[in-house]
């Protein structure tokens, strides 16, 4: 029996005195870290959101099995917040929609949600009406027109049900409820509220596709309400991607036990610990390239280096030699030579020892 099938759904019951300490330990964290960003300026506050911003996108859709171009979400990203940088590349309208949801969550995140906010939402994921090859209903909760929504594994006719959510009849009900719930003053810490909200929402299954990542948003945006800001420190959907089989194991696990649901708001307060731990690393991501964009800011550089330079401060894969610089930026050989002998000149760039067909260009981050 699923969850959903119990009498008392969705009456959740968890043990209170088992999770304090947790809890507790995960209010500290959240306080100094908030305590912390705080005290930082601006721009680096600003930076810091368009990161998390942009890691929580990419990387709620790695988790659905999907890739997304991360300077494309970066520069989508910073184009609606009104932020001006440079190397701002174009993107496509399917990022433009994952985009448009994520940051309507957490920018909007005192405004109630509503049916329409959501359908709005999963339209935004499936801007051409299809998942994949396969035309799906978008903007309006399933029909169950295709049989029982069921979440499976396996080859062809050795499937394995990880999960059925319930009858499409019943979705007008159980939303109805869900987003009484969300909306109303409840008398329930705001992180925990987070947890229930993704278990609640996940297990209804609402539409035909794009459940997962629009669970990640309504719990993102009830984070939101729980640091009392729109801007971004962290990434839940970051850490999850790390744990990606523990988190569908214990979802699974959930879905499939009592109304008791210790154990994964234990999980999920463990796991937004853990994105906590990564605020650390983000802020030195942040004032290296803050640095490095200040140092070289009194130089003169056109797009297709800016967006290069970009990419390298980000993580560059591999080494970057003239070919990759033609074929990302969409120039000829003869164009990325000159582009990175500029850059070499200048000393921003500079080239690795081995020469010939080999040579390969590095970050000067020495500069200035």
């Amino acid at each position: 029996m699923y969850i959903h099938e119990d009498p008392n759904w969705p009456n959740f019951s968890w043990n209170s005195p088992k999770l304090a300490t947790l809890l507790a330990e995960i209010r500290y964290k959240q306080g100094k870290m908030l305590g912390r960003m705080e005290a930082l300026g601006f721009s680096v506050r600003a930076e810091a959101t368009l990161d998390n911003l942009t890691l929580e996108v990419v990387k709620s859709s790695e988790i659905e099995g999907e890739t997304l171009d991360t300077h494309q979400v970066r520069s989508s990203i910073a184009r609606r917040l009104g932020m001006e940088l440079s190397g701002l590349v174009p993107s496509d309208r399917h990022v433009d929609g994952v985009v448009d949801m994520m940051l309507d969550a957490t920018q909007n995140f005192e405004k109630p949600l509503s049916e329409e906010r959501l359908y709005g939402w999963q339209a935004a994921l499936f801007p051409t009406g299809r998942s994949g090859l396969s035309k799906i209903t978008v903007g309006a909760w399933r029909t169950g027109e295709r049989g029982p929504m069921q979440v499976i594994s396996g080859a062809f006719g050795k499937e394995k049900v990880h999960f059925e959510a319930p009858e499409a009849s019943r979705l007008s009900h159980e939303m109805t409820a869900f987003l009484d719930w969300f909306n109303r003053e409840v008398d329930l810490d705001p992180v925990l509220k987070s947890a229930i909200a993704h278990l609640w929402f996940v297990t209804i299954h609402p539409f035909e596709d794009g459940n997962g990542r629009i669970a990640r948003a309504i719990a993102d945006m009830q984070l939101a309400r729980a640091d009392k800001t729109s801007q971004r420190f962290y990434s839940m959907s970051a850490q999850i991607r790390t744990e990606r089989n523990d988190y569908y194991n214990i979802l699974e696990q959930t879905q499939k036990g009592s109304l008791d649901v210790t154990e994964w708001l234990a999980w999920f307060l463990t796991c937004l610990g853990r994105s906590f731990d990564q605020v650390e690393d983000t802020l030195q991501q942040v004032h290296r390239k803050t640095n490095f964009w200040d140092s070289i800011g009194h130089i003169e550089l056109n797009q297709r280096q800016q967006t290069m330079l970009n990419k390298l401060l980000d993580g560059f894969e591999g080494k970057l030699n003239t070919s990759k610089w033609a074929k990302m930026t969409k120039c000829s050989t003869d164009t990325a030579l000159r582009d990175i002998q500029d850059l070499v000149a200048k000393q921003i760039l500079v080239k690795e020892e081995a020469g010939g067909r080999s040579t390969s260009y590095i970050l000067n981050e020495t500069i200035g």
